[in-house]
């Protein structure tokens, strides 16, 4: 699966920098595998305070009250989602499987971490984030759950679609 690129071959596209990229992925690692499993188990804490923060939105779109809990789980929520997307970064510039290399994008795996999930990832963190201005902005509490639970379901059905699960990628794990 390794896609060294050695230092007297140059890349027909990316020159040099296709060198450049192999050198700083290091090759598993401890710190490597623990940010891979804190990445992954992280992936669920997200996900259900995303499917609970949706849940209340759409539980407290009439009442007509927003309260501080509800403002503090919808910041939270955004919270927790930029703390995986910055180990998700991190863990993408250290990963085996993202390449720049001719030929990645022939192989599904390198494919799908070097373009699909980070940027489905992107897509899904900037939704959840202007859901949260948005609801902060809001006037009345009805356009604050309406704001949450619309930006927040739909980053949940991209996050759902991103995430690199068992039965759709070969190398990916529950946990």
């Amino acid at each position: 699966m390794e896609m060294v690129v050695s230092p007297t071959e140059i890349h027909p596209i990316l020159g040099d920098y296709a060198f450049v990229c192999n050198l700083v992925q290091p090759k598993s690692t401890a710190m490597n595998s623990g940010l891979i499993h804190a990445h992954s188990g992280l992936r669920w804490v997200v996900l259900i305070l995303l499917l609970v923060a949706i849940f209340n939105a759409f539980a407290k779109k009439s009442s007509g009250n927003f309260t501080e809990g509800d403002r503090k789980l919808a910041l939270f929520t955004m919270i927790g989602t930029h703390i995986q997307f910055t180990l998700g970064i991190v863990l993408y510039f250290m990963s085996d499987y993202v390449s720049f290399a001719a030929g990645a994008m022939k192989n599904t795996v390198q494919r799908f971490y070097t373009v699909e999930h980070i940027l489905l990832m992107i897509i899904a963190v900037a939704l959840i984030t202007v859901g949260h201005i948005k609801s902060k902005k809001a006037q009345d509490a009805a356009q604050k759950f309406k704001a949450i639970s619309v930006f927040y379901l739909i980053a949940l059905i991209v996050i759902l679609a991103a995430i690199p699960w068992p039965f759709r990628i070969e190398v990916a794990k529950w946990f």
